[in-house]
């Protein structure tokens, strides 16, 4: 029979290679299944959020092809389907390297704006998408020039970094075809 110290000692090993199996290191923290330590809470936090706007951006750029009136806006919007389905694609790729899962559905508040904008159609679609679409990538590039500085993943930085030209791309051609549509 064991002894009671030993039992005791083999059941802690035990426990903690079981809570390590499970996600947790010794610290409390989040590791992968290969034990490397993941993504910090900011970083996990700008994944979150970017996947989600990227979520946002391909399902309001569908909704521009089925609403909008004007080719630009259309145009538009299949280029946000095109650009930020490619770059979602990369981050889940990313995350998932670092052990951390993008989501996959809207939030409620992305799904209310997608439902406040489904409402419209023409050009009164038009000037409210493209409004939102300069709102949003203003918001867009700035969250990822800061993201370029102060995350501190450098795998995720550098993502931050690359797709940083492709937003203020996005940004300008919003705000001028914005301007184009207000008049309308």
């Amino acid at each position: 029979m064991l002894k009671p110290v030993l039992l005791t000692t083999l059941l802690a090993a035990f426990l903690s290679a079981a809570t390590a199996a499970q996600g947790q290191n010794a610290t409390g923290g989040q590791t992968t299944q290969a034990g490397k330590a993941t993504l910090s809470k900011s970083d996990r936090e700008f994944v979150e959020k970017a996947a989600l706007g990227g979520l946002l951006e391909v399902r309001l750029g569908q909704l521009a092809q089925q609403r909008a009136s004007s080719p630009d806006v259309k145009s538009f919007g299949q280029r946000m389907i095109d650009d930020h389905g490619a770059v979602n694609k990369r981050l889940a790729e990313l995350a998932q390297r670092k052990g951390v899962l993008v989501p996959q559905e809207l939030d409620q508040k992305h799904r209310e704006k997608v439902d406040k904008l489904s409402k419209k159609t023409g050009a009164e679609f038009d000037r409210a998408y493209m409004s939102d679409m300069v709102d949003d990538h203003e918001d867009d590039v700035e969250e990822f020039e800061e993201a370029a500085k102060e995350v501190k993943d450098a795998d995720l930085k550098g993502f931050a970094a690359a797709t940083l030209p492709k937003l203020r791309e996005h940004l300008a051609l919003a705000r001028q075809i914005n301007g184009k549509v207000k008049g309308k």
